[in-house]
């Protein structure tokens, strides 16, 4: 599975990004699609996930309201609809994808196998 994401940049607080992931190598349906992101000097943090069948979404406590993720079956793309960002949204963000992961474990890095490389978001205050 290859991943490629795209869409970061510099925005002010209260302003809007959306970010893509777009895969190939293996069926998207099959696929969980996640984003993490990751702050100077902090660990990476889940952000975001959706997966594939069934069609469940999730998100962390700290951008629900504000962030959307969705995908689109054409085009092999997740997207990361980001709305209201604030300074402390700030980081590399990464999307992941992985294979018949179980709903308690969608939330975690490690059951993620495939990652795209980071694209930065800068928020200005």
């Amino acid at each position: 599975v290859q991943l490629q994401a795209s869409g970061g940049g510099l925005v002010q607080a209260g302003g809007s990004l959306r970010l893509s992931c777009a895969a190939s190598g293996r069926t998207f349906s099959d696929l969980t699609v996640g984003w993490f992101r990751q702050a100077p000097g902090k660990e990476r943090e889940f952000v975001a996930t959706t997966r594939g069948r069934g069609g469940v979404t999730a998100y962390a406590d700290s951008v629900k309201g504000r962030f959307t993720i969705s995908r689109d079956k054409a085009k092999n793309t997740v997207y990361l609809q980001m709305a209201s960002l604030k300074p402390e949204d700030t980081a590399l963000y990464y999307c992941a994808a992985g294979l018949r992961l179980i709903l308690s474990s969608i939330r975690s890095s490690t059951s993620y196998d495939y990652w795209g490389q980071g694209t930065q978001v800068t928020v200005s205050s």
